[in-house]
């Protein structure tokens, strides 16, 4: 049985990267909604304030917050389902942290995380590895 439960799992995985990202990065998520007949795509952009491996790699998901009208508002979207088309990353996140659940009791301004700079050093010591 147990052959068989992961002969599902992993047709169930996506064989492409939905992006690179990581917590503390402001994204936008592309995820695809079906209101009756018609489909669309809607995006949602916030902070990623963790990501969870799971039981199991069918499992990865990480949660994305944000503030409307001074309402947090939190989703948890996972990383194989197919309606999560790509992640886009729009600023680069600098944290110490792996799990961001402070920036719930944060107001205003202070929910924002400081942005990591990209360096030539940086970048030249990524694209090495």
């Amino acid at each position: 049985m147990h052959a068989l439960l992961a002969a599902v799992e992993q047709r169930s995985l996506k064989t492409e990267s939905i992006g690179d990202f990581e917590v503390g990065d402001t994204v936008d998520v592309h995820t695809r909604i079906k209101e009756g007949d018609k489909e669309r795509v809607q995006v949602f952009r916030g902070t990623v304030i963790r990501r969870t491996r799971g039981h199991g790699k069918i499992n990865e998901a990480f949660t994305v917050r944000r503030i409307v009208d001074g309402i947090g508002v939190e989703r948890i979207f996972p990383v194989h389902s197919p309606n999560v088309i790509k992640v886009e990353v729009t600023r680069r996140g600098k944290v110490r942290r792996a799990k961001l659940y402070y920036l719930r009791d944060r107001v205003g301004k202070a929910t924002k995380t400081k942005e990591r700079v990209v360096t030539k050093h940086n970048r030249e010591a990524a694209s090495d590895s």
